[in-house]
């Protein structure tokens, strides 16, 4: 039986903690894949639907950025060698997602691939301060090279 003792003790025991947090705070976040995004056009997969408001990681390259000291970046399918924003020539790929982080960016060379984790979401949403718009979207976002 559990008690309110047995409860204080093993939340301040820290090898017994992870035990009563909830599963699906404590496991790895689901592997998504570009081509797991749409079944065409702007619909979503059932995987992506099914994974919106989780957090995922994701495989890509990092756009180069807009400018130094920005806490978001754009994760694409295939790297890209110049700012669409920056070079009037440019297209952004219909596959893109938007990375919101917690503290400035770090660029990584476009041509290296990168792991991004964070909270799925989906819809169109505008920033308020950049006036980007965007349709999917890695909140908290984390990164590493690969």
């Amino acid at each position: 039986m559990l008690t309110r003792r047995l409860l204080l003790a093993a939340a301040t025991t820290p090898l017994l903690a992870p035990l009563l947090t909830p599963r699906a705070a404590w496991a790895a976040p689901e592997a998504l894949k570009f081509r797991d995004l749409y079944v065409r056009g702007r619909e979503l997969t059932e995987k992506a639907k099914a994974l919106a408001g989780r957090e995922v990681r994701m495989i890509g390259y990092m756009a180069p950025p807009l400018k130094p000291e920005i806490d978001f970046f754009v994760l694409t399918k295939l790297p890209m060698s110049t700012c669409p924003f920056c070079e009037t020539e440019a297209q952004w790929p219909d596959d893109i997602v938007l990375a919101l982080t917690d503290r400035p960016v770090e660029p990584i060379r476009y041509t290296d691939l990168i792991r991004a984790t964070g909270v799925f979401e989906t819809g169109f949403e505008t920033d308020p301060d950049t006036g980007f718009m965007s349709f999917i979207r890695l909140r908290g976002a984390r990164y590493e090279k690969l």
